[in-house]
């Protein structure tokens, strides 16, 4: 493992970016476990030539509540080198979301999985209680207890809620104002999805056509809104998305329903125009596409969308 270089990160040495590494594995994991179909569609990427998978982003939910927002993830992050990229704000999602680029590490050519790749990006999204209604907000802060956050990491590396499950009739209520909320109240901590680097891979995924073409084909649920492929205003950042799984929860109140889980995403990112006679071998991460757009992230959103009445 190469050491990284980061003068600004003081608690980057030793072993810490092992430690990092470790985190992001577990939270991987916890997600392949909880989402059958995110697992399938892993498992093919891998299968294709062996593929050396990459990860754009890792992307997370929380509430603004003291305690528990954006920061309460972000932290742990930001301690291993990460740092602010952009935010964006979803009016209609009441939520705001934040960014987070990683440290420049070594990587070897020859190796896989999340201990051998570039780092993924962090995305944190956090539900704005204020601007629910009252009894919505009585309804979150009922469950959340003080200073949970603190247990973000570890809540997302065991997939486990920092509060107590909600109860039916609770999140019922909840999702009829506000779905994103109420995802996040059954879910927590627990990965929203992951979005696999596409200008990495080194076969036909290497397209995102071809991703969609062949997604089709195995007769996977791909969101629609915006299209298939989500394309932003300058044409350099598309993205395609799965429907999210939906899977049996007891609630609190012992009864099973069934809701959205996660979903699995593909990006690319397009090499910006004044680098375009940069030759293909070597562009570089800083040559393509930074940055995520709110009309495509919007649309992705609404992977996790519930499809039948609750």
């Amino acid at each position: 493992m190469g050491s990284l270089n980061l003068p600004h990160a003081s608690s980057f040495k030793g072993g810490s970016e092992t430690i990092l590494r470790n985190v992001l594995e577990s939270i991987l994991k916890t997600y392949l476990r909880k989402n059958p179909t995110s697992n399938t569609i892993w498992e093919l990427v891998q299968s294709m030539d062996n593929e050396k998978i990459c990860y754009d982003h890792f992307t997370f939910r929380t509430f603004n509540v003291d305690g528990y927002g954006i920061d309460s993830l972000s932290s742990f992050f930001m301690d291993y080198g990460y740092k602010i990229g952009g935010e964006l704000d979803f009016p209609k999602n009441k939520s705001k979301v934040k960014w987070f680029s990683p440290p420049d590490v070594h990587v070897p050519h020859d190796g896989h999985g999340l201990t051998y790749v570039p780092l993924p990006r962090i995305v944190i999204a956090e539900v704005l209680l204020d601007q629910l209604s009252a009894e919505s907000q009585g309804i979150i802060r009922k469950y959340l207890k003080p200073e949970g956050g603190k247990q973000a990491v570890l809540s997302s590396t065991l997939g486990s809620l920092i509060w107590e499950k909600p109860t039916w009739t609770d999140f019922k209520q909840l999702a009829k104002e506000n779905e994103f909320a109420a995802w996040t109240l059954i879910h927590g901590y627990t990965m929203n999805h992951l979005a696999f680097s596409v200008h990495r891979f080194k076969h036909q995924f290497s397209d995102i056509k071809f991703i969609k073409q062949f997604l089709e084909e195995k007769e996977f649920k791909l969101n629609t809104d915006g299209g298939v492929i989500k394309v932003s205003q300058d044409g350099l950042l598309l993205q395609v998305s799965s429907i999210s799984d939906k899977l049996a929860v007891e609630f609190a109140d012992g009864v099973t329903e069934t809701i959205p889980a996660s979903y699995i995403e593909f990006t690319q990112r397009l090499v910006l125009p004044q680098f375009k006679d940069v030759p293909f071998d070597e562009v570089k991460e800083f040559h393509r596409r930074e940055a995520f757009e709110l009309g495509n992230a919007s649309n992705i959103m609404e992977s996790t969308r519930f499809t039948a009445d609750v």
